[in-house]
């Protein structure tokens, strides 16, 4: 868990960059319920997205999950590591695992603390 992030109520986190972009990635409480991550599927960098709709989807060797937006915007990058080493969800999802980059103007009012999210996945 990483205190300076927001947390969406669907598993995924955001960090919000100086410029005005985020950047969006899997929660690790999200990456351990999966199991190991061998597949993932993003929008691609110009697609429009949209806070609690669909935007990809995530396969691991436990289940296929949908990956979910937490926030408006237009993806502006897409984490080609991601796309060609899944695993990296697993082993460094804060960090080398972040899935897209989306430019936005605002932000839902909805998104989790750190200390917030620690409570819903533990409830």
């Amino acid at each position: 868990m990483t205190a300076e992030l927001l947390y969406s109520k669907d598993h995924e986190w955001v960090r919000v960059d100086s410029d005005g972009v985020a950047v969006v990635g899997v929660t690790d409480y999200a990456a351990e319920q999966l199991g190991d991550v061998v597949y993932v599927d993003l929008p691609e960098a110009g697609a429009d997205i949209s806070a609690g709709t669909e935007m990809g989807e995530i396969e691991s060797t436990k289940s296929v999950s949908d990956l979910f937006s937490p926030i408006d915007g237009t993806v502006t990058e897409v984490n080609q590591a991601v796309v060609d080493a899944p695993e990296l969800v697993n082993s460094s999802p804060f960090d080398e695992g972040w899935l897209v980059k989306v430019s936005f103007a605002a932000l839902p009012e909805d998104l989790l603390s750190a200390e917030d999210y620690t409570a819903f996945t533990q409830s």
